[in-house]
């Protein structure tokens, strides 16, 4: 009978990625590393419960899922959420950032000053600069700041993300431009949060970190997972949750996250860069979009 093995999801580390198990294995992703795993026949894919908790209800969750929780489980997660502003008397210090994912994709963030840089590769920010640092409370405050006044957004789908990578600009210099103009104008601004230090501009660049300089553009994404499906393909990027493999299909990109709560082997040594799921191909975006 084969091994049965759960994923818990991606994590960076200073080795670069990470894929986690359940258990505590650890399976450090670099450029050439092949991933190949099948999801077990007639599997249902389960919530994976909420702050270290099973799921009561044993719910079921859908494949195409990035969540991987039932309502109840995402709500109790969300509860205890800085995002969601569930912690409003956390007592340690806060980074304020500019995160760039490509031309025109620029969004405003906080993160743990304890936690680095971490924040920036999980989300797949090509470059970024920190702001500033100080309380919470004044973090957020910044966050709300530039959002009206930049009209610089919080958030950016994915979906957006994967598409421009195959179009970033080719140096450092053009994929930091937008950064620094934005990192001159918020610190300018009269309303800035006196408790926030102001930070130097000093733009980080992912894109060799991320395995993007030079590798081939990707074709699509794999939709969701299903029963019995297999994934097998030689890893050629990763950004953020997403991995690039390269497949009988081309390069396609795996979202880590619709891994948990399913029950996956490994593939067969005749799945070599098969790709037996559902994909969702990619159009270039509309001229003008960003």
């Amino acid at each position: 009978m084969a091994q049965v093995w759960k994923c818990s999801g991606l994590r960076w580390s200073d080795d670069g990625p990470v894929l986690v198990w359940s258990g505590g294995r650890r399976s450090v992703l670099g450029p050439g590393k092949r991933v190949a795993f099948r999801t077990a026949d007639g599997a249902v894919r389960q919530c994976v419960g909420a702050r270290g908790h099973p799921c009561a209800a044993r719910a079921s969750v859908s494949g195409r899922s990035t969540g991987v929780r039932c309502e109840e489980c995402a709500r109790l997660d969300r509860a205890h959420s800085v995002a969601a502003d569930g912690i409003a008397d956390d007592p340690r210090p806060y980074h304020v950032y500019l995160a760039w994912f490509g031309p025109g994709m620029v969004k405003v963030g906080i993160t743990a000053v304890e936690r680095g840089p971490a924040r920036l590769l999980e989300q797949g920010a090509v470059c970024f600069s920190w702001l500033g640092a100080g309380p919470l409370m004044a973090a957020r405050r910044a966050e709300e700041l530039l959002r009206a006044a930049l009209k610089v957004p919080d958030r950016i789908p994915y979906g957006d993300k994967r598409v421009v990578r195959a179009a970033l600009p080719g140096s450092a210099t053009e994929r930091a431009a937008e950064v620094v103009v934005l990192h001159a104008r918020a610190l300018a601004l009269a309303a800035w949060p006196e408790a926030l230090v102001p930070e130097p501009c000093q733009v980080v660049d992912h894109v060799r970190v991320f395995g993007l300089d030079g590798a081939p553009a990707a074709v699509g994404e794999v939709a969701e997972l299903v029963p019995g499906g297999v994934v097998s393909g030689e890893l050629v990027a990763a950004a953020g949750p997403d991995l690039h493999l390269a497949t009988r299909r081309g390069v396609v990109v795996l979202d880590t996250r619709l891994l948990p709560g399913w029950e996956l082997t490994a593939a067969g040594a005749g799945d070599e860069g098969e790709l037996g799921v559902p994909l969702r191909e990619f159009t270039a975006p509309q001229e003008g979009l960003f």
